[in-house]
């Protein structure tokens, strides 16, 4: 049976998510941890053993069937930001797939020209060699490949990258991390942003992570008594959307998405572009929302990584030092639990030395994110467990 004829709309998930959750008297969701130190010297006890681990402790054959094609979403990294989920994780990932007879292949959604994409990808160590399976673009190498999906009140629909949504299950694979936008960034930030196209084929970024991004039709404002003409905005652009003539900045709004890449990266703090954090969560629930509908229940599962915690996305063009140690890993089959407990392990940990986070003067016990980016980050997991796509009560099984 081809998925669209069995596809469920998001309202539909969510009234399905309610009624198992009452049925099922709403016990808490499994999370599986296995911590990042290493206190014997022996395989099982590296990361890449405990994710073996992990991987036959959820099970894989209680979710994927022998000859399925399963997605492993990831994030590709960008040229000089190296602290994606590493490729040795990967091929974990997709050697347990292929023991019960999945059929894996690794993928993200363009963010860079795709072609430009693919070659960042080999750069950072994905590629078919490295990770024993197929990598592809979901949204094509032009990025304008999706189809439309009913996304929720803010959204009403959105453009989910046509190859996520057409084949059968999922493993998404998140590297945790801090955000421009979002503060956090974790499972929620991978589905929404990456499982949705930047780009439609007639409605442009509108219907695509533009839509999230910012306002929507937020103008950037640029002042040029503050500009140094350091060009860091425009060199960041991923749609060439900044120019400079003359000394003056040209900005193209009718292809710029609202990334906020420039802005970001502006140290003389000479460019704003307006935003609204709380639209901005309950539109990255939304988003991810939108993809799993296309999804039948139990057939994703979520490993998030909380190693090279930096302060930043792994779009930009350079990855600074963690601001936080490694803690190990987590998987569930529910995104918002394993969401809330890498959260719950993050405000827990210490700020690191010599990192932004002494810059910012971060003290133990703050909460990390917050001090960096103040974003209100929580927003997307409460706007997610009010849509109905998990809890935010979890139990945790330590491996």
């Amino acid at each position: 049976m081809e998925k669209h004829s069995r596809e469920l709309d998001l309202f539909a998930f969510t009234i399905t998510w309610i009624i198992f959750k009452t049925l099922s008297g709403g016990i808490m969701a499994k999370v599986y941890f296995a911590s990042a130190r290493a206190k014997k010297w022996k395989y099982d006890d590296s990361m890449p053993g405990k994710l073996e681990g992990l991987l036959k402790e959820i099970g894989l054959m209680n979710y994927f069937s022998p000859e399925e094609w399963v997605a492993v979403k990831t994030h590709f990294g960008s040229e000089g930001a190296h602290r994606i989920v590493r490729p040795i994780f990967l091929r974990k990932v997709v050697d347990a797939l292929k023991r019960i007879g999945a059929m894996p292949f690794v993928t993200d959604t363009v963010r860079i020209k795709g072609l430009d994409y693919l070659e960042v990808a080999n750069q950072n160590g994905i590629n078919h060699l490295s990770v024993n399976a197929p990598v592809i673009l979901s949204d094509g190498i032009y990025g304008n490949d999706n189809i439309m999906v009913k996304a929720g009140e803010i959204l009403g629909e959105i453009a989910v990258a046509s190859v996520i949504h057409d084949v059968p299950a999922m493993v998404v694979c998140s590297h945790i991390k801090g955000h421009i936008n979002a503060g956090y960034a974790g499972a929620i930030k991978n589905l929404a942003m990456g499982g949705v196209s930047s780009s439609h084929r007639t409605c442009g970024w509108k219907c695509g992570r533009g839509s999230m991004h910012t306002i929507g039709e937020g103008e950037l404002a640029w002042d040029a008594e503050k500009c140094e003409l350091c060009y860091q905005c425009k060199d960041i652009c991923p749609l060439d959307a900044i120019n400079f003539k003359d000394d003056e900045l040209v900005w193209e709004g009718d292809i710029c998405w609202r990334c906020g890449r420039c802005e970001r990266v502006c140290q003389s703090e000479s460019l704003s572009l307006p935003g609204d954090d709380e639209r901005f969560m309950r539109s990255l629930a939304e988003a991810a929302g939108a993809v799993i509908s296309t999804f039948e229940q139990k057939k994703i599962i979520y490993i998030n990584f909380l190693t090279e915690i930096q302060p930043e996305c792994d779009c930009m063009p350079a990855a600074d030092v963690p601001v936080i140690q490694d803690l190990g890993i987590l998987i569930s089959d529910d995104m918002v639990s394993v969401e809330q407990a890498s959260i719950d392990m993050l405000l827990e940990a210490s700020p690191l030395p010599a990192s932004l986070a002494s810059d910012k003067k971060i003290a133990e016990g703050d909460d990390i994110l917050m001090k960096l980016h103040n974003r209100a980050y929580l927003l997307q997991l409460e706007e997610a467990e009010r849509l109905g796509l998990g809890s935010r009560k979890y139990e945790i099984v330590e491996i």
